[in-house]
């Protein structure tokens, strides 16, 4: 497929600086530049990440996004010429309890980040976005123009970025950014070298596959009365390799045509119900997942998926396009995680 964006060839993509790169995401697309030849820096303060999820052969340098001294002098050393921003809070739960960590953290760090590489001029910016930022949608496929009208502070604090963002970029046409906004990520690298490790587990696939695992004592449904085929949420799951391929692709296009601005869906355009991915992984494990029901949480809406264009954009061709492949990835990574302890 033939894409629409201008993309720079990948042997010349330039040394790339990965915030968040010890966490699931991060590692995945710093784990896709490295099998390019694509010189990484990870940078990732381990509040929430892994040191362990940094791949092998990605320099590794510990600290914040946002402190500017560090990260100018990163920049420096290593000749970076593109950024991959995942470094990020992203419960929507715990950003209802605590908003102003994620203004500070989602919104503040990000856009200190995109000043110092302005500053030092890096050309091309890539956000990590989230649906989020859409809200409840209307329960159609969302369209990138569909508006933003985000029902938690976790949303807004992407669409903020995203608003600093695209303004940062009318002031300066030297400068690209890329924000793809992320429907719900899951699976895990094919050969096993990373993913979702989290401190504090709160993704539905991840957990599931914890109950499976013996790792907790059941799996929660948070609200079975919502307006949905069997009353439970739905979502666009997208692989993260997959997830991470766009990246890549993001980067080619922004290097290539100085002065855009992006905001990508990266979804597959297929929902699936909470029950649905339950059922999948019970297929894919011969097992049975012991379930328990719950009320909703607060700030979730029924229906998110994707309209993504970001095929015809960028050429991008998803491998992992398939419920039962993504959590039975999942579900391979905890178990080699388990017994790799």
């Amino acid at each position: 497929m033939s894409p629409l964006l201008p993309l720079i060839p990948e042997s010349e993509l330039p040394p790339v600086l990965v915030t968040g790169g010890a966490g699931y995401i991060g590692s995945n697309a710093a784990l896709a530049l490295l099998d390019r030849g694509v010189k990484v820096v990870v940078l990732d303060d381990l509040s929430t990440g892994n040191r362990g999820l940094v791949p092998e052969g990605a320099i590794f340098a510990q600290g914040r996004a946002g402190d500017t001294v560090l990260v100018e002098r990163v920049i420096g050393e290593h000749g970076i010429g593109a950024v991959l921003h995942f470094a990020a809070r992203i419960s929507v739960s715990e950003s209802v309890e605590q908003p102003a960590l994620y203004y500070r953290e989602n919104f503040g760090e990000t856009l200190a980040l995109a000043e110092t590489a302005l500053a030092c001029g890096i050309g091309a910016f890539v956000f990590s976005s989230t649906a989020a930022v859409y809200g409840n949608g209307d329960g159609q496929p969302l369209e990138v123009t569909a508006p933003i009208a985000p029902i938690n502070p976790y949303g807004w604090s992407k669409a903020f970025v995203e608003r600093a963002l695209a303004d940062m970029v009318a002031a300066n046409r030297s400068f690209s950014v890329a924000c793809p906004r992320y429907f719900n990520v899951c699976g895990a690298d094919p050969q096993m070298r990373s993913g979702q490790a989290s401190q504090h587990p709160h993704h539905l696939i991840e957990l599931a596959c914890h109950a499976l695992t013996g790792q907790r004592e059941r799996f929660t449904i948070f609200g079975r009365d919502y307006p949905t085929r069997d009353g439970t949420g739905v979502r666009d799951y997208v692989h993260v390799t997959d997830l991470a391929e766009a990246h890549i692709l993001l980067l080619r296009a922004c290097l290539a045509d100085p002065g855009q601005y992006h905001a990508v869906n990266l979804g597959y355009g297929q929902g699936a119900s909470v029950i649905e991915v339950l059922d999948a992984l019970e297929a894919v494990s011969g097992t049975a997942i012991p379930r328990h029901d719950g009320p909703r949480r607060a700030g979730d809406p029924a229906v998110l998926v994707a309209k993504s264009q970001a095929r015809e954009l960028l050429g991008w061709q998803p491998r992992f396009a398939d419920l039962e492949i993504m959590v039975g990835h999942a579900l391979a990574w905890e178990q080699h995680r388990l017994a790799n302890r």
